[in-house]
């Protein structure tokens, strides 16, 4: 089967809507509302659905891993942006090195877990 899709778009939850959309437009993501407790969050050409719906289990096993030119670059851009002072509950996690790449991470205001990296060339 053959795969002409344009983008992946994952739907996340929040546990207060109004915290996380700021949080996002803070990130960087630009905001297209959809409705009262939905938004689309994008930047060039990825996206992802945000959700004013809280389900602990749910946002405690989310996930996104969102690959970046550099890694290194993007992790002093992070910490430039003192959302840990913004956002209490956030939590920025420093880059570790693998074999296939690095990364490193944020936890936003709900709780979901984003991996951000860059893969070795080899």
């Amino acid at each position: 089967m053959q795969h002409k899709a344009n983008s992946i778009r994952p739907f996340i939850g929040s546990e207060n809507f109004e915290t996380s959309r700021n949080f996002y437009t803070d990130l960087g993501f630009q905001e297209v509302v959809l409705a009262h407790n939905m938004s689309l969050f994008q930047n060039d050409t990825i996206g992802f659905y945000l959700q004013d719906a809280y389900v602990k289990d749910w946002i405690d096993n989310t996930m996104v891993f969102m690959e970046v030119e550099d890694v290194e670059e993007f992790w002093n851009n992070l910490v430039a942006l003192n959302l840990t002072s913004k956002y209490p509950s956030a939590k920025l996690i420093p880059m570790k090195s693998y074999d296939w790449g690095k990364e490193c991470f944020l936890i936003d205001p709900s709780g979901i877990l984003w991996h951000f990296g860059t893969f070795s060339t080899k």
